[in-house]
This record gives C-alpha cells, structure tokens and sequence, in this order.
C-alpha cells in the first residue's frame, strides 16, 4: 500500500499538470505517460498560482490507468465533481460562468441533464445533419482554390462552433466573437490568447463574462417563444419543477462552446495529422469512406483525447487499487494516458483506422459525467473527412504543429495544410 508521502516523486518524472509538459516532443510524453502509467497514481505538486492571485494547492494524484479512471467514474459519490474540474482552486466569482452541469454532483447534476439531454436526442441531432454537412461544404468552398490554409483556424475549428451556435440559436454574425471568446476560457495559460497585459484571471472572467452576456441575452429573446433550438426548449421547459434560468442557460452555453466546440475542433485537427503522418491509414479509409468513418473516428479520438484531463475530489478516506485516498485529495483523471494504457489497447501509440473494439476514455468515463454530445461530435468528424476525401484528397499537415500550452487540453492552435487548389 502506498500513501502521497511514499508514491513515486515527482522529481523523478516530469509533471503533467504544467502546461509546457505538452508542448515536448510526442515521443517524450509518450513515454512519461508509459511510465505514470505502470508505477500507479502518482501525487505531483501544483504549479503555482499564487502570482495570479490563486492560492495554490498542495497536490493532485495524477491517475493515468485505464482501469483507475473506469472506477472512479463509476463512484461519482465518492470522486466528486463539485470541486471544479482543473486542478486549480478556481474563487467563487467563476462559478456564475463556469461551474453548469459538468462541476455538479447529484441531485442537481440529474436534474439539470435530464433538462439539457432534450436538445440531445436522436431527432433533434438528426435535425442538425443537413446543418453539419451544409457547413462542412462552405468551409472547404473557402479553402479549395487556395492550395493551403491554417487547417485548425480555417477549417478545423470552423465546424463544431458554427453547429454549437446554430444548435442554441446564436446569431451566425457572432461566430468571430465566439471563437476569440472561447480561445481565452481554454488558452488563458497560453501568451497567444491571453490579452496584452492582462492576467490570467482577468481574461478567464472577462472572456466568460462576454460569452455569458451573449448567452443571457440570446436567452430572453426566446423566452414564451415556440423556436425549436436548445435554447428555446431549455428557456420554456421544466423537468420535476426545475426551471433553467438565463444565467444557467449561460453558463451551458459556455460548457457546450468549450466541450463541443474546443474538443471536435482539435479532434479534427489531430487527425490530419495521424493521416498525414499514416498514409497507410488514410488510403484505407479513403478506399472505404462509408465503412471506416465508424471505426476512424473513434480512433482519431482516443489517440488525440482531446480532453487531457478531468479533475475529481475525494468526498472521504478510499483506496485506489493498493493507493490510499485521503479526503479532500484532488485527482485528475489522465483520460490521453488511460487512451495509451496497453493492457487496454494493442500497439497503442499506433493509429489504426479499422480498430475496433475500441472503448477509448475520450467522451469520458462511464458514469452520469459521460459527454451528452458524443454522437454529435462524432457526426462532424466523420463528415469533415468526408468533404476532404472527396474535394481535397491529397490535403496533408505540413510542418510542426503550434501546440496549446494546456495541461487541460490537448490542443493544437496552428497546422499548415496544403493541397493541390480545386475549384468551388
């Protein structure tokens, strides 16, 4: 049995909880990843925080195996959400723009997903279908006689927020400032997002703060309407006498921005890479667009687990397998090491198009925190590489990628993408 004072030392391997930690060479965090994963949890410091005005913590178990993350995502009782979910103590003021469903436990957290879960069903995701591939059209329309473009600003990130807006009702005129938003909330650690001269808390409330004002403002316009978008249903609807407000659906909306638009868009993003880098694995799919799709997409997410991490907070004294668990312990949840974990996957680190099983971490673990959109996101990489297979066969990365500085996200925020220019 272990305990956080005889785990490994965080001296001895690198810590994942730094962003720079992810912008090394893949084949060196690869291998650390191996590494956290065979020695068990493993409790790192926190970066420190207090120069932006956050006190900082004394520690996080960072839990890296497959067979870990399962369990605790099936005890939400015990590993609780309500903490937050990065490792930092975020002040209370956050929680108004940043806490919604996913930092909730029950009976709120069930209450709030049955409401939400409406514009989650088979056929109001089916009503979004014309929708994903209309958009994935226009994008390549804008890119297609270019002969290159910034992939992940051009045409990766351009899909998922454009259906996120258009699944809650905001204006397509707001798309630009959406995106500068959203890249704040998840980049604010890095220098690119962060505005001049701005700490990082203040660009976190200022970036949520905007986005919330959008949103409260969306919202009562549709309120007493009879619109068909999630934000009508969720502002003129009520599931066991619990009603949404429009600082509730704001803070939704900021969730699905992130989770749905963020995590597609660099799925997307990597697998233009994993393709470019398997030219093997593209021609497979390429020759068998409508049989691959399934079997690609999932593994376009469990290699690139845009997610890195989920962070959960011990409600009482456990054991993790042979690691005690005091309460009050923070722990994140390494869903991009579980994806590696080769007692769960063949050749991990290879990219194979037609794997299948394939139970990958990459929506999360199984429990109520799973991702409701998950068939969304899904149905928007597989028809992205569609419209590519089909318009701009030959379209590769080229160079390196500019890498997020985010120990949350496994981000890439630039790709240089050429192709042979083809006609509208």
């Amino acid at each position: 049995m272990t305990d956080q004072h005889d785990a490994t030392s965080s001296s001895e391997i690198l810590n994942p909880l730094f962003g720079w930690f992810w912008t090394q060479e893949p084949e060196r965090i690869d291998g650390i990843l191996a590494e956290l994963c065979a020695a068990g949890p493993t409790y790192f410091p926190e970066p420190d925080t207090d120069s932006i005005g956050i006190p900082s913590g004394p520690g996080v178990w960072a839990i890296t195996s497959y067979d870990d993350i399962v369990e605790m995502s099936r005890k939400p009782e015990t590993y609780s959400s309500a903490a937050g979910i990065t490792f930092t103590d975020l002040p209370q003021e956050f929680l108004e723009f940043y806490s919604s469903m996913i930092a909730m436990d029950d009976p709120r957290h069930s209450r709030l997903r049955k409401l939400v879960s409406r514009g989650f069903t088979p056929k109001m995701l089916a009503s979004l279908d014309d929708s994903v591939t209309k958009q994935a059209t226009e994008i390549v329309d804008d890119v297609c006689e270019r002969g290159e473009c910034d992939f992940v600003v051009d045409v990766a990130a351009r899909l998922p927020l454009a259906i996120v807006c258009d699944l809650m009702g905001v204006p397509r005129s707001e798309l630009d400032f959406v995106f500068d938003q959203t890249n704040i909330v998840l980049g604010a650690s890095d220098p690119e997002y962060r505005p001049e001269n701005t700490d990082i808390v203040t660009a976190l409330l200022g970036a949520g703060g905007a986005l919330a004002e959008l949103m409260k403002s969306v919202a009562e316009s549709k309120k007493g309407g009879d619109g068909t978008d999630l934000t009508s249903i969720l502002m003129n609807g009520e599931v066991d006498g619990e009603r949404l407000s429009p600082s509730d659906i704001a803070s939704f909306f900021i969730l699905l921005v992130v989770a749905g638009n963020e995590t597609t868009r660099n799925a997307i993003s990597w697998g233009l890479r994993f393709l470019t880098e398997n030219p093997d694995q593209r021609e497979v799919w390429k020759r068998d667009v409508d049989g691959v799709t399934r079997t690609a997409v999932e593994e376009i997410v469990r290699l690139a687990s845009p997610v890195t991490y989920m962070r959960r907070t011990a409600t009482t004294d456990t054991m993790l397998g042979n690691t005690k668990i005091s309460k009050g312990d923070k722990l994140a949840m390494f869903y991009l090491a579980a994806n590696r974990d080769a007692a769960h996957f063949a050749d991990p680190l290879t990219f194979d198009v037609l794997r299948d099983p394939n139970r990958h971490l990459g929506f999360g673990g199984p429990g109520p925190h799973f991702c409701l959109g998950a068939h969304l996101a899904r149905r928007e990489i597989g028809v992205m590489f569609s419209e590519l297979f089909s318009r701009l066969p030959d379209i590769e990365s080229e160079g390196p990628p500019d890498l997020l500085e985010s120990s949350f996200i496994h981000g890439i925020k630039h790709q240089r993408a050429v192709f042979t220019p083809q006609p509208r």
